[in-house]
């Protein structure tokens, strides 16, 4: 279990401490994660951070050229073990220093940081700016009108109810 101090969690990656991580986060030293699914993302998320499950298919795009570059993935908290998808990944991709944070969004809400939110784009559903959004040649829901499996989708809407 990851305990916040650099040990490592029961999946051998690292754990980053709250205090290493803002330190990383201030020297711009880190990529972050966040593995908490694009609803989630857009309700609020570490200042910085990449929504994994948006940019999984490019995910080699948005991270730096540097493998040796410090990846922090992170999820809900000490029990989520969602982090585990993007920690993966970017080892896939040959990251050396892929860390977790185990304390979550909901630890570093606890520990009074702030977090930032991402509107969704009314046209597409994906995030407003991102790489997704308004991606011509899309495949549009005969539905909705939305990019299909996008966050604003009527399909994906009625399968989270």
């Amino acid at each position: 279990m990851a305990t916040g101090d650099g040990s490592e969690t029961m999946s051998g990656v690292p754990d980053i401490s709250l205090a290493d991580l803002k330190q990383a986060m201030e020297d711009k030293d880190v990529t972050l994660l966040d593995c908490n699914g694009s609803k989630s993302y857009e309700s609020g998320h570490i200042p910085g951070a990449i929504d994994f499950d948006a940019a999984k298919a490019d995910l080699a795009k948005k991270l730096p050229k540097d493998k040796s570059a410090l990846v922090v993935a992170y999820c809900g908290g000490p029990q989520c073990m969602a982090y585990k998808a993007g920690a993966e990944a970017a080892t896939k991709l040959g990251y050396t220093n892929v860390k977790y944070f185990s304390g979550g969004l909901a630890g570093w809400k606890d520990a009074g940081a702030t977090v930032e939110t991402a509107a969704l784009c009314p046209m597409c559903g994906q995030i407003k700016g991102s790489d997704a959004c308004c991606k011509p040649g899309a495949a549009k829901c005969g539905m909705c009108g939305m990019a299909e499996g996008s966050p604003g989708c009527c399909t994906v809407s009625k399968k989270a109810n």
